[in-house]
């Protein structure tokens, strides 16, 4: 599934000029727009899934198709099996059994997660964080320039120099945005970022989630307890529940989406009945 990506290294004369940081920024976004452009996407068909801890069967059978640049939202009570299947989607779990397959390779870069926690390197300053996210390409001459232009992407170019520890709570979690940003990810997983957010930040967070995903047309796949901020910004809905999906909800309702609008509250309203249903059926 996994494709090696060869590096090229121009080498320039000795006599060459270099561009000033503020050029080498917009090259990197311009280089950045291009990549997306070509690179869309990646639709992923998952079949018979199923992972167990020990005797916990956490997921029984999850058969799931998400077309390319689609965004889904996962929704379930806690111990539903959705954040294992986000990790299994990102390779940090192995299943037990069944497949993920992607519609073309995927290469290591192509997937990103974002975290409930920013996950920050402490002794590390904004800029050298974000850096981090391109991994084994870290090292080539346009790092600098493109960690820049992922902080310019969420707001955060002017907090470059700062260290997390002066960072705010949403703040830090733009800067972990960022990171996932600066790979050109065809696939990003969200974990619960903005569950710790109080009710304002959280609100701008998704408004910037969903830019960034219209903008740069990845596939998006959350992970959310929270059924408005789910309505609000996905395609689609999946309902969780016992480590089976229960309910494959279509939101069609425009974009952009006006929160407590009368068609978000019912739809909203549905998917609350369906899991607290299944809240009775237990009791």
């Amino acid at each position: 599934m996994r494709t090696t990506m060869q590096q090229s290294l121009r080498v320039f004369p000795s006599t060459a000029e270099f561009a000033p940081p503020s050029v080498l920024v917009e090259q990197a976004r311009i280089a950045r727009r291009k990549a997306e452009s070509a690179s869309r996407g990646l639709g992923l068909t998952i079949r018979g899934l199923r992972k167990a801890f020990g005797d916990n069967e956490v997921l029984r059978g999850i058969d799931l198709h998400i077309p390319a640049g689609q965004f889904v939202a996962i929704v379930g009570r806690s111990g539903c099996g959705k954040s294992t299947l986000l990790r299994l989607i990102a390779e940090l779990e192995t299943p037990g059994d069944g497949t993920i397959s992607f519609g073309e390779s995927a290469r290591a870069e192509d997937i990103r997660v974002m975290f409930q926690e920013p996950r920050l390197l402490p002794w590390a300053r904004v800029l050298d964080n974000v850096e981090v996210g391109l991994g084994r390409n870290r090292g080539l001459s346009d790092a600098n320039a493109r960690a820049e232009a992922a902080l310019a992407e969420v707001g955060l170019r002017d907090k470059r120099g700062q260290w997390p520890y002066v960072l705010s709570g949403g703040q830090k979690q733009r800067v972990a945005l960022a990171r996932a940003l600066v790979s050109n990810p065809r696939v990003l997983a969200f974990d619960e970022p903005l569950g710790a957010l109080d009710a304002l930040t959280r609100i701008s967070m998704q408004q910037l989630l969903e830019r960034v995903w219209h903008d740069q047309s990845f596939t998006a796949i959350l992970v959310t307890h929270d059924v408005a901020e789910a309505v609000a910004l996905a395609d689609r809905v999946v309902v969780i529940e016992d480590g089976r999906i229960a309910h494959d909800v279509a939101v069609d309702i425009a974009r952009p989406r006006r929160r407590g609008a009368a068609d978000l509250a019912a739809l909203e309203g549905t998917i609350l009945r369906h899991l607290l249903s299944g809240n009775d059926a237990d009791a």
